[in-house]
Formats: C-alpha cells, sequence, structure tokens
C-alpha cells in the first residue's frame, strides 16, 4: 500500500471516529432537538397560514401574505361570540376550580379523614376517564335535573374536570412544603389566617398561577366535554369545528396564534417569577 493510500486511509478512520464520538455525545440533544421541532411544526403552520391570503374558502396552500387576518379578526360571523364565550367560561371555570382544587389539595396532604382514599380516587378519575364519557354521563345528569343546557351547564362541565387537574398541581407543591415555616410564624403571634396569608401562600403561588394556567388552557381548548353539554351555545372550538367542515378561515388561525403566545407568554412569566424567587431565596441565605 502506497503512502499516501494509507495516509487516506487514516484520515478516513479519524473522521469516523470524530463522527461517532460527535454522535456519541450529542445524540441525545440531537433527539430532544428533533423531538422539538415534531411538536412545534403544526403550530408553526398555524401561524403562517394566519398571515395567509386564501383565493377561496379553504386555507390549505400558500397563496400570499397579508395582514389583512390580523386587522378583520372577528370578520367571521359569529366568531367574536364564540371567543368571548369560550375565554368567559375558562376565565370563571379555572378561577374556581384553582380555589377548589387549592382546599382539597390542602385537606389531603395535611389532614387525615376517613374517606381520604376514596377522595384521592375520585379526584384522579376525572384524568383517566375518557372524555367522550365524561361529557355522556353529565348530559344524562342534566337531562334527568331538567337543567337548561347552555352558559351554566358548559361551566359546571368545566369546572368538574378542571379540579382534578389543580388538585395535582397544588397537591406536589404542598408534599415538599417545608411547615416550620408556618410554626415559626404561628410560634411569633400569628393566627391561622395571617400565616395562611402571608406564609403559606405566596410560597405555593407558583403552583396556584400554573394551576390557573393549566385549567384555563384545557377548558378553552375542549371540545369534546363542551359539544355534549353546549347545547345552543357556541365555543370557538364549536366554532372551529363547524368552519372546518365547509373551509376553516385563516382567522380562525389567527386566534390560535394569540392564544398560543398568551399561553408562552403566561408559561415563561411563571418560570421567570420562580428563578427570581430562588435567586431571591438564595442571597437571603
Amino acid at each position: 500500500m502506497s503512502t499516501a493510500a494509507a495516509a487516506e486511509q487514516r484520515l478516513h478512520s479519524n473522521a469516523l471516529s470524530s463522527a461517532w464520538e460527535f454522535v456519541k455525545h450529542h445524540v441525545l440533544t440531537v433527539y430532544a432537538l428533533l423531538a422539538f421541532i415534531y411538536l412545534m411544526l403544526p403550530i408553526g403552520i398555524v401561524i403562517a397560514f394566519s398571515f395567509n391570503d386564501p383565493k377561496g374558502r379553504f386555507n390549505y396552500v400558500w397563496s400570499g401574505f397579508t395582514l389583512d387576518n390580523w386587522k378583520n379578526w372577528d370578520g367571521v360571523p359569529g366568531l367574536r361570540s364564540a371567543m368571548v364565550l369560550s375565554l368567559e367560561i375558562a376565565l370563571i371555570a379555572s378561577l374556581i376550580a384553582t380555589a377548589l382544587g387549592t382546599l382539597i389539595a390542602l385537606a389531603l396532604v395535611r389532614y387525615g379523614f376517613r374517606g381520604r382514599g376514596v377522595t384521592n380516587f375520585l379526584i384522579f378519575l376525572p384524568l383517566s376517564t375518557p372524555e367522550i364519557v365524561l361529557g355522556a354521563s353529565l348530559l344524562t345528569l342534566f337531562l334527568n335535573l331538567t337543567i337548561v343546557f347552555g352558559f351554566w351547564t358548559i361551566l359546571i362541565a368545566h369546572v368538574m374536570f378542571c379540579i382534578s387537574f389543580a388538585v395535582v398541581t397544588v397537591k406536589a407543591r404542598l408534599i415538599g412544603f417545608d411547615r416550620h415555616l408556618e410554626e415559626a410564624a404561628m410560634d411569633l403571634g400569628a393566627n391561622e389566617w395571617a400565616t395562611f396569608r402571608r406564609v403559606t401562600l405566596p410560597l405555593i403561588a407558583p403552583a396556584l398561577l400554573a394551576a390557573l394556567l393549566l385549567c384555563f388552557a384545557i377548558s378553552i381548548d375542549d371540545f369534546v366535554v363542551t359539544y355534549f353539554n353546549a347545547g345552543p351555545r357556541t365555543t370557538f372550538p364549536l366554532f372551529v369545528w363547524g368552519a372546518a367542515r365547509v373551509g376553516a378561515p385563516p382567522q380562525v388561525n389567527v386566534i390560535g396564534t394569540v392564544i398560543f403566545s398568551v399561553a408562552v407568554i403566561g408559561m415563561v412569566a411563571n418560570v421567570l417569577v420562580q428563578m427570581r424567587r430562588e435567586r431571591f431565596a438564595a442571597a437571603a441565605d
């Protein structure tokens, strides 16, 4: 074998070794990047097509860039009322579910009472039950009670399945909560309410915000349970389902982009608040 051929073979071997070392050290990073792209690609398409100028009813083929969809986001009949109803339901349901879920989580974590295991089971039951079963069950309940379907049936249904997510989120924070902080506050003269307001509540506030955002996102996105119990009212997911049968307008993509952006901003703000609290606590120590 000539010297040139041997040198070329050594270079080839070194290149393969370098490539293999790179793969071994960065395979997890590459896999995570590909998974992230796979998850974000549909959202990216939704955002991109919110600026599309379709020639017909179907917003499936890119035809040109325009800002008219954003300027006239409520130009489609029924879209504004559906969005307002979804926001009202999501806001009220998330507030009620977070408040009730926090109280339930406090009771489950800090107190022993008869029926605690059954309560835990009932709380987690909606998480494992198919939505179509929940929707049909609530439909049967409302029919037997002769309740008029509309705003209140949607709200009751959303509060019902959002409570479980709130309990799980707040409960995870309370399990690792240092009770000595509360005991120290009470030793210094604070009563139960003052201790909860000034010690417990600020420390579990990130979990409450996370539960609130999670419940809001789940409520505003729900279709199956709402479909069974909405009656004549139309939420945004129901509007999208109805519009998709004849051609979803690009304004739907606009609303979806706004909802996604608000959710991301809320989550980032929550993370930044927690990081700031941790830095402040570390500096105080």
